[in-house]
């Protein structure tokens, strides 16, 4: 049996590959890159690595030739080639590959959440879900490393600032989705749909575990979204600022907000606690 990682030279996908290498043979392991070059330096060794892009679909399709169980990683949106084209491309090849079974990383609640960044993701759900592949919906709630930046400022001494009010968000390590990941791409007889998260937390509960342990006293700010505008303009983030406040208002909104233990199940353990978590990022 062939196992097959999409994206495999980013973040995710790195990770994704070598849980994979603990879980079964190196030998059964494709990983897909744009860049094969890049690939080979940064993937471990005894892994095939097949050239592979999203805009190409026939490419696609002669690479997952052979391919039983793929693990599908979402692509970065705001490219010059519409991720949705992109995504419709991979599960047409995985079609007409005859790939057994797909796992993909997707959005918490897809199906039902309101965000524009899901739209994408609802697309693709409903693609796999029309294509008659068998599937697995991963839908990864927040990576703690999103916040690395407010999470370095305040230990540095920065104002901790965020305008989410009391919105609760799943943040876990993004290594540990891609475990899960991995793990599920293995599972002989899976879920069709995982909510993974950490444990829902807010963004004062954030900056009171960062306090704990940092060594510096900074200030914890709740703003409002006019506030926290100007503050992110004065930090120079432009355009920038539109999709943080966007993803703030998620967090509002209660979007992702998640008490599901798929993750925790998956892992076989309690994700990393966010003290640790902290210390790692």
């Amino acid at each position: 049996m062939k196992y097959g990682v999409t994206a495999a030279t980013g973040k995710f996908g790195r990770k994704a590959v070598e849980y994979l290498t603990e879980l079964v043979n190196k030998e059964d392991i494709v990983a897909f890159a744009r860049n094969t070059k890049k690939a080979e330096k940064v993937l471990p060794s005894g892994v095939e690595i097949r050239q592979a892009d999203y805009t190409d679909e026939k490419g696609l399709e002669e690479a997952f030739t052979g391919i039983s169980r793929l693990l599908f990683i979402s692509s970065i949106p705001g490219k010059n080639y519409p991720r949705d084209k992109q995504h419709l491309n991979v599960v047409q090849a995985a079609q007409n590959a005859g790939v057994n079974f797909v796992a993909y990383t997707s959005f918490p609640h897809a199906d039902r959440a309101k965000s524009p960044l899901a739209a994408d993701h609802k697309i693709t759900e409903k693609a796999l879900t029309d294509s008659g592949l068998r599937h697995a919906f991963l839908r990864n709630n927040w990576y703690l490393e999103n916040e690395t930046d407010l999470i370095k400022g305040a230990f540095a001494g920065h104002p901790f600032q965020y305008s989410a009010g009391d919105g609760r968000v799943g943040w876990a390590l993004e290594r540990e989705y891609a475990e899960a990941a991995a793990k599920v791409l293995v599972t002989e007889i899976p879920k069709t749909v995982y909510e993974f998260a950490g444990n829902s937390l807010s963004f004062a509960d954030l900056a009171k575990t960062i306090a704990s342990i940092s060594k510096r006293q900074f200030k914890v700010e709740s703003l409002s979204d006019d506030e926290y505008r100007i503050e992110l303009n004065r930090a120079g983030l432009g355009k920038t600022a539109d999709i943080v406040l966007m993803i703030q208002n998620l967090i509002k909104d209660g979007e992702l907000t998640e008490n599901d233990r798929d993750l925790a199940d998956v892992l076989g353990r309690e994700p990393t606690a966010l003290k640790e978590a902290l210390l790692e990022i």
